[in-house]
């Protein structure tokens, strides 16, 4: 009876499944094209999952080894089932490895189960629940009607009511494992997830080292283009088949610092909502952790819908795009590779470009940059009065340097003001040939693209890469990650590519090659913060701590540290839109530092010194990178002077 009815429901499975992939692959084409080169990324397919994307779930031992027992023994089952009991090829030893196969997929599943048991929060439930009774099913099914192929058992053995039963077991684990991974379920991640690696919009991403972190422009030329996105559709086809391989794991909600905070943004819920408006519906049947303070339940759309509603309840409230920090801590945890990031931003650009409708302080901030080229409002002319007496060499004057140092809006800032000083002191202490663009540099635009300002940010990078095409430098050093990260890895798109770096990068460098002596540290305990955009979006997380550790300091490394460092709060914008919470993210931050044990906390971004000097109560002081090193410096007298000689006084511009 089993010869007859296992073939029946394999190839009808696998029917069912064609069927429902097409229509899922109808969903996903609803967005806008996205060329993707097809056959290479098919071939980089087996690389990507096996390697890169088990580089982030090898994080989790545990997990890591459950999920290569469950899923590799899955899709070894599934071919060898197809073989076997499909196609009657049960000769020689394909019967034993569809055992063994299935045999694998069991024991993953009891981990499964295991886990299951008492789910941390972050795990969504619902369907989920019932995942590890279908992977059971499946894999124990396979087993038992395998046993006769292989000679374990006599082909005759059991009652036909047995037969029966065996064949439902095999039915329901095919349904969830195989038909399941195309109409929707639990196993709906691994079809779409596939597919998802292979055509991902960010292939350079994929590869030892490589990463991808900045925005893509818009085509602002192009009149029939949309300014961001407005509704599900407005994605590429490819983003929304990013949405949905979600796995709803959880693990971008655990790192998030709005979520933590109590803000109401949870990036899971966020992906899934996406996923509601990608097929149409409510998010009514979500069964994760909600937005904090918003029910689920009241939310609804539709590919065609507007994502934010204005009078009533759409796929997404306005205030949860507003909170993002966008840190990248959530990309930074997908297993699947997912860009919460772009997504946010890509509606943030609707909201600002097409209906003028950003919160609180963000209207102002983006008139003054597009009136004053800095966000606070300044008088462009008072961007050099800090250095009155410093004597910086210009670039106008000297038209050739070796390093560019770019100041930031950090310049109008008096506590980073402080920072600046310390780096000029540092850079003649090393006798490096530098200048400053002085009244010629702007605002870098980051706060503007984050915002979803892409005109202003586009306007103001295409002018800085006009002033900065005028002369001659072999780098760019700066403070401030944001505009590192900017010059770096965004201005190429719009003509300005340029060797960029972080001053602690630099700082690392010159100590290495015997320019710079510090004496030995004589402060109490001190530990790091990585800023987000140093760490999490460019991967220099060892220059910081390798210049530290030259100063003679060991660190009290914080528990989140490295590529999962808490953010400050100072990112995205975020502190414009202020997005009230339950606390605040830099009081979060501090609680981090004070669990640390250390006096001190060094940083190496203006950003990051301002939210954590703002917390009331901190039991730390906050230093930058280039002030402790200023401090520790042991300047030779003749390199002080003739770095003094250089050009002469800026002059002063109303």
């Amino acid at each position: 009876m089993l010869e007859t009815l296992l073939p029946i429901l394999i190839f009808a499975a696998l029917g069912l499944a064609v069927i429902g992939a097409w229509r899922r692959i109808r969903l996903w084409r609803q967005g806008r094209p996205s060329v993707v080169p097809l056959f290479k990324g098919l071939a980089a397919l087996p690389r990507r999952y096996l390697v890169d994307l088990h580089h982030v779930v090898g994080r989790d031992k545990v997990i890591s080894n459950t999920h290569v027992a469950t899923a590799g023994g899955f899709v070894a089952a599934a071919v060898l089932m197809i073989l076997v009991h499909g196609l009657d090829l049960a000769q020689g030893i394909l019967g034993w490895l569809l055992l063994a196969a299935s045999a694998c997929m069991f024991v993953g599943s009891l981990f499964v189960a295991r886990r299951r048991r008492h789910p941390p929060a972050r795990l969504s439930r619902g369907p989920w629940m019932r995942l590890p009774k279908s992977l059971m099913a499946f894999s124990l099914g396979v087993f038992l009607i395998t046993l006769p192929t292989v000679g374990l058992l006599p082909s005759d053995a059991g009652h036909w009511l047995l037969a029966l039963l065996l064949a439902a077991v095999v039915a329901w684990g095919l349904a969830e494992m195989v038909v399941g991974m195309t109409w929707g379920g639990p196993m709906k991640h691994a079809f779409a997830g596939a597919l998802h690696l292979a055509f991902h919009r960010r292939a350079e991403r994929f590869g030892e080292g490589n990463r991808s972190t900045g925005l893509k422009a818009l085509d602002l030329e192009n009149e029939a283009a949309p300014l961001g996105v407005e509704k599900p559709a407005d994605f590429t086809w490819n983003q929304l088949l990013g949405f949905d391989a979600c796995v709803q794991c959880g693990r971008c909600e655990a790192v998030c610092p709005a979520f933590a905070a109590g803000q109401p943004l949870n990036p899971k819920k966020l992906i899934q909502d996406m996923v509601v408006g990608l097929a149409g519906g409510s998010d009514a049947a979500y069964a994760g952790s909600p937005y904090p303070g918003k029910p689920v339940g009241e939310h609804h759309g539709s590919p065609h819908g507007p994502i934010v509603g204005r009078g009533g309840k759409a796929l997404v409230d306005a205030d949860t795009l507003w909170s993002c920090t966008t840190c990248r801590a959530c990309v930074e945890e997908c297993p699947m590779m997912i860009e919460h990031v772009d997504a946010i931003v890509d509606m943030r650009r609707f909201l600002t470009l097409e209906r003028g409708e950003t919160p609180n302080k963000a209207p102002e901030v983006l008139d003054n940059l597009i009136a004053t080229d800095n966000p606070g409002g300044f008088a462009p002319g008072s961007r050099m009065n800090w250095a009155a007496d410093l004597n910086l060499p210009l670039m106008s004057d000297l038209q050739q340097v070796d390093v560019l140092l770019w100041l930031g809006d950090g310049a109008f800032d008096m506590r980073n003001q402080r920072t600046l000083r310390a780096l000029v002191k540092v850079l003649r202490a090393a006798e490096v040939d530098f200048a400053v663009l002085g009244h010629e540099e702007r605002d870098s635009g980051d706060v503007a693209r984050r915002l979803g300002d892409e005109a202003t940010f586009q306007s103001l990078a295409k002018r800085n890469i006009a002033t900065l095409d005028k002369y001659r430098f072999q780098q760019i050093v700066t403070c401030d990650p944001h505009s590192f990260h900017v010059l770096g890895n965004e201005y190429g798109e719009l003509g300005g590519v340029y060797d960029v770096r972080h001053h602690s990068t630099y700082i690392a460098e010159l100590h290495d090659a015997g320019r710079l002596a510090f004496s030995p540290w004589k402060g109490g305990s001190v530990t790091y913060h990585d800023p987000c955009y140093l760490g999490r979006y460019n991967g220099e997380y060892e220059a910081p701590r390798r210049v530290l550790e030259a100063l003679g300091i060991e660190l009290n490394e914080m528990q989140r540290s490295g590529f999962r460092s808490r953010c400050c709060g100072g990112g995205g914008g975020a502190p414009i839109t202020d997005i009230p919470g339950e606390r605040r993210i830099p009081d979060m931050r501090m609680d981090d530092v004070k669990e640390s044990g250390a006096a001190l906390v060094a940083v190496g971004c203006p950003q990051c010194t301002a939210m954590l000097e703002g917390v009331v109560d901190a039991t730390a002081e906050v230093r930058d990178i280039a002030e402790l090193v200023a401090d520790a410096l042991v300047v030779r007298p003749a390199a002080q002077a003739a770095s003094l000689s250089r050009q002469p006084q800026l002059e002063e511009v109303s």
